[in-house]
């Protein structure tokens, strides 16, 4: 089983981090399976995946423990972390501990993650002096959708750049384990990079994170099925989706076949 340290240890290795989201057993041991994944993360993501909102902010913590508890009956190797959902951890520091340790008490995670920068340091202080490891998140804030005025890349002037850098740098020294940098410019992101100890995990911020993680859905083409589109920066690696809707017609044609 990897550990926080295990991971922390692929940066000062040079080995990319391979993480990827799950929300439920199949997908989750799928992913293990395959035994190159070094970090699942079940993240809020599957309120625009499995429960079709447009948004992440509808989902709620009883939604996301659930989801957390069915992906830890999967997980034998991947470091398991449980994604706080929007007002889970901002009313105030008290919250924050009682919703994350749920997710390690209840859920079965390892880790939980929170979205936003340095306004958010004291609560990651305090999550880590409880005993429960946190995963930064900045650049592109969905649960913050709404605020940012939809997905716009992060880091491309010099204030929002500046900002990044220091939120990430004030989330490290709080005792964050590592930092998704999601949508972050591809320069900035490899200035972070270099400047933390920690690890970065990108997702559609460049090449140089010391990691890479991605929505399961969209990288194997279900998302594209389904919604005829997929964010820019995606590869797709698989196209299950068109293979489901095969699976379902030819499943379709046996049935009727068999009543003749």
């Amino acid at each position: 089983m990897n550990t926080i340290r295990d991971i922390q240890n692929l940066k000062n290795s040079k080995k990319q981090i391979v993480a990827v989201t799950a929300y439920d057993f199949m997908l989750g041991r799928l992913a293990e399976l395959s035994g190159e994944v070094d970090v699942i993360l079940v993240g809020d993501s599957v309120g625009t995946t499995l429960q079709g909102q447009q948004t992440s902010v509808p989902v709620t913590l009883e939604e996301m423990l659930y989801h957390t508890r069915i992906v830890a009956r999967s997980v034998t190797k991947a470091l398991l972390v449980g994604d706080m959902p929007f007002l889970s951890y901002q009313v105030s520091i008290e919250q924050a501990i009682t919703s994350a340790g749920r997710f390690l008490k209840e859920g079965g995670a390892h880790a939980v993650k929170l979205e936003g920068g340095a306004y958010f340091a004291p609560t990651v202080r305090a999550l880590t002096a409880s005993g429960i490891p946190v995963m930064g998140h900045v650049g592109i804030l969905p649960q913050s959708v709404n605020q940012q005025s939809g997905y716009r890349i992060q880091g491309k002037t010099g204030s929002s750049r500046d900002e990044l850098i220091q939120d990430s740098l004030a989330l490290a020294e709080a005792g964050a384990f590592a930092i998704v940098l999601e949508g972050v410019e591809a320069s900035c992101a490899e200035e972070i990079t270099k400047k933390l100890s920690i690890p970065t995990i990108g997702i559609g911020s460049g090449k140089h994170c010391d990691g890479q993680i991605i929505v399961s859905y969209d990288m194997l083409g279900i998302t594209r099925t389904v919604y005829g589109r997929i964010p820019g920066f995606v590869t797709e690696h698989a196209n299950i989706g068109t293979a489901v809707i095969e699976g379902f017609k030819a499943y379709a044609q046996a049935v009727r076949e068999s009543a003749k």
